[in-house]
């Protein structure tokens, strides 16, 4: 018998060996599917967006049937069709806690400089690549609606100004916002955190307003408002992880520039764009 004939009746005989061992396998490690699993998907939106936090609807699905979720977990869906999943599984529908998607910039055209005019493809991605698309802040929104266009519920509109706002009450915190921003400028935080930092620059000092007129300088006072709640990381305030209940809104009273701002019912209550005028008019006064 030839050396190649033994090698190949040896790899056949192998073969036939591990067929029989994944047989055996699969018949007595085999678990049988939920039979309530299709039903159940089939309540659910189909989307397989990640708001739940699972990678797709079966397997919020699967985490449902075995109780590590709760139907409330699926943002997406209507109250309606949350109470038809948790009466199919006989269960209540729970709580969760809302999540929405926030940017970390105000530099609009209004506020920020720039130092060319972009006129390449119409696309953040393409600008990143391209000097920036011109804007003098590296770390600012390009405001050419990359975010806009990725979302499919309609929760984000460019302004005039040239910066993406979002519709909180339609916002389901899918992160595709998150993906497709080449900065790195969306979040997705609770609905109910109400101190938010609308800048992303991790430089500090007052030279920064020459780039951007509500660029974070890393002053701390904010910091010094409200040291239970901020800290300060990348020269820029964060909430702090575990903080309880709700931070002093006069954290935002003594920012120069109007950075960080406070959200309530998903809009911008000071800051930046309410700000910015007053924060101007005194500047012109010591100047």
């Amino acid at each position: 018998m030839s050396g190649a004939l033994a090698a190949g009746l040896a790899l056949a005989a192998l073969a036939v060996v591990l067929s029989g061992v994944l047989l055996l396998a699969g018949r007595f490690l085999h678990v049988d599917e939920d039979r309530r699993m299709e039903k159940l998907v089939s309540l659910l939106p189909g989307i397989n967006c990640g708001a739940c936090g699972q990678p797709g609807c079966r397997a919020f699905a699967e985490a449902l049937l075995s109780g590590e979720a709760v139907p409330a977990g699926c943002s997406v869906s209507s109250a309606k069709a949350r109470q038809r999943v948790a009466d199919f599984l006989d269960v209540p529908v729970g709580e969760a806690e809302r999540r929405v998607a926030r940017l970390a910039c105000a530099g609009d055209r209004n506020a920020a400089r720039f130092l060319a005019d972009y006129q390449g493809e119409p696309s953040c991605a393409a600008a990143a690549v391209v000097g920036d698309g011109g804007k003098a802040c590296v770390w600012g929104c390009l405001g050419l609606g990359d975010c806009e266009r990725s979302c499919d519920f309609d929760a984000i509109e460019m302004s005039p100004s040239g910066l993406p706002v979002v519709d909180e009450a339609k916002c389901t915190a899918c992160g595709d916002c998150v993906r497709a921003c080449p900065k790195d400028l969306f979040s997705i935080v609770p609905e109910l955190q109400p101190l938010w930092i609308a800048c992303n620059n991790p430089l500090e000092g007052n030279d920064l307003l020459e780039t951007c007129k509500v660029a974070c300088t890393a002053c701390e006072r904010c910091i010094r408002d409200a040291p239970d709640w901020l800290t300060l990381k990348r020269n820029l305030p964060v909430p702090i992880e575990g903080a309880k209940g709700r931070p002093p809104r006069s954290a935002i009273d003594r920012c120069p520039t109007g950075a960080i701002i406070w959200i309530e019912d998903g809009h911008p209550q000071s800051g930046a764009s309410a700000r910015l005028p007053r924060v101007l008019r005194a500047r012109q006064q010591t100047t």
